[in-house]
């Protein structure tokens, strides 16, 4: 389990770091130390601020170089903060060495999450008195660089956190640099410094290498990749996007950091504590699959059917994994609000930009926000009804199930294959009877095994619920309005199986 969120720290890493510029430690140190136990002991903070510095080093320089071939770095005006950053991380290793263990501090988690709810609501950082690229520092420039180089080189040094994220903010808000090339010059600093600093960390303690060398191949692996694809993604959008998408990661991973720093006190409510595990394991489920369906969407030409039914099959899998995470049905209920609540907002902040339609293969504008509100809305609902009234979670999960496979196939047969339309009445003459007798089949085969196996009925039995269920499902997804289907489908197959259930 342990090398699962070492996988999950590296990524979230890395995004942070080609996307805003963010330490690794920012991430990875609270995961290490808080969710992994080999982490626990005496230096066990030292040796994830090591491990988070070294993954750093190779992510900072994919993602320098990146920016740097789109002429976005500006050492004319970061070069004075280079060179007092420089100086001063080695001081504060040595430093965090001699007090022990060192915890990340709650300032930099708010200062992340708050930093991202800034750039949420102005994502645009160009304003009126934005420097030129290359430009020379004034005095009051000067004296800005050299105060926050030594405080932010020290800062990196002792608790290898909070570089980035600082020196993002000097750049922006005081020397005057749009946020790409603030980025951009930010990681080439921290390229030198994560290497000086991890440097200092392995020959203050060289155990790490001895004991974590695993562990620090894995976080440099996957860090430096999810540096790569997100610091290219950066380069090839407006800086209204960067403002959105970087104002998104920063708050997601803020609010989780904040909430793994107070795990202690969150714990005491049960039902709040188990629904953020839920969203946790959502969170780790959908990581690895967004790592895979960004490049693939950016640089590959699959179709667009074929990737917006990936995205569809990510979604119902991912609640269904929170079915398996909870211990009551109150859990994954509580946790898809949430999850309602977070999501809605934040995508109608993305659908301002242009790439946002294209990207998500929107069939009308706001399909996605609406697609998402209801779907997670439609599982509390769901929950609620089938575990918690009639406490048949295997009931749950096999509507999902039979839904969400369904529906896939439905389009990836209908769409390419499907000659036959439909043109009965009150349906769109869009569907065709290949795609819906895809549909009917995969339900069924999806049912019977859940319903076999989950809900431990007779084969005869499986075979008459789940024949019956996909019958009617297929057709209530025939008659139903596209934007409507996530509800109704899922709705009807779930009330036919509490009905069978009672037979």
């Amino acid at each position: 389990m342990e090398y699962i969120w070492y996988i999950i720290a590296a990524i979230g890493a890395g995004i942070g770091t080609g996307l805003a510029g963010l330490s690794a430690a920012t991430v990875m140190v609270p995961i290490l130390i808080v969710l992994c136990p080999s982490f626990h002991g005496e230096t066990g903070a030292y040796q994830a601020t090591a491990i988070a510095l070294a993954s750093d080093i190779l992510g900072s320089a994919v993602t320098a170089y990146t920016y740097a071939k789109h002429k976005n770095i500006d050492l004319r005006r970061g070069w004075i903060m280079l060179v007092c950053i420089l100086v001063m991380c080695t001081v504060g290793s040595y430093a965090a060495f001699l007090v022990g263990n060192v915890v990340l501090g709650g300032f930099t988690l708010f200062l992340t999450f708050f930093i991202g709810i800034r750039f949420l609501v102005s994502p645009d950082t160009s304003r009126k008195t934005q420097a030129a690229k290359g430009e020379k520092l004034d005095w009051k420039g000067i004296a800005i660089s050299v105060f926050f180089g030594v405080t932010i080189g020290f800062g990196t040094g002792f608790v290898g956190t909070g570089g980035g994220m600082m020196m993002l903010i000097v750049f922006t808000l005081f020397l005057g640099m749009e946020l790409k090339t603030a980025v951009g010059t930010s990681t080439f600093i921290m390229t030198f410094t994560a290497l000086i600093a991890s440097v200092s960390h392995i020959l203050i303690h060289p155990a790490i290498i001895l004991e974590k060398w695993d562990v620090m191949l894995i976080c440099i692996v996957f860090a430096t990749a999810a540096s790569l694809v997100s610091a290219r993604f950066a380069n090839r959008v407006n800086n209204r996007t960067v403002g959105y998408v970087t104002g998104i990661v920063l708050t997601v991973l803020g609010a989780a950091m904040i909430l793994l720093n107070y795990w202690d006190i969150i714990s005491r409510c049960e039902i709040l504590a188990g629904a953020l595990r839920c969203i946790a394991v959502l969170a780790m489920y959908i990581a690895p699959c967004l790592m895979v369906l960004v490049p693939v969407r950016m640089f590959t030409k699959v179709p667009s059917f074929i990737f917006r039914k990936l995205l569809h099959v990510v979604a119902f899998t991912c609640v269904t994994a929170m079915i398996l995470a909870a211990d009551r049905w109150e859990e994954p209920a509580l946790a898809s609000l949430i999850i309602a609540a977070i999501l809605y907002p934040v995508l109608v902040l993305l659908e301002q930009g242009t790439w946002f339609s294209d990207f998500f293969v929107e069939k009308s504008s706001g399909e996605i926000k609406k697609s998402f509100l209801f779907l997670f809305i439609m599982f509390a609902a769901l929950t609620a009804v089938c575990w918690g009234i009639f406490n048949q979670p295997g009931i749950l999960a096999a509507a999902i199930l039979m839904w969400g496979t369904g529906d896939a196939a439905a389009a990836l047969t209908g769409i390419p294959y499907g000659k036959h339309k439909i043109k009965l009445p009150f349906t769109d003459g869009k569907k065709s009877w290949e795609g819906s007798g895809a549909m009917f089949a995969v339900s069924l085969l999806v049912g019977t095994f859940v319903l076999l196996y989950v809900q431990k009925l007779s084969l005869p039995h499986a075979l008459l619920s789940a024949a019956l269920t996909a019958f009617l499902g297929t057709a209530t997804e025939l008659f139903s309005g596209s934007e409507y289907d996530t509800v109704t489908v899922p709705a009807v197959m779930a009330a036919v199986l509490l009905l069978l259930a009672r037979v």
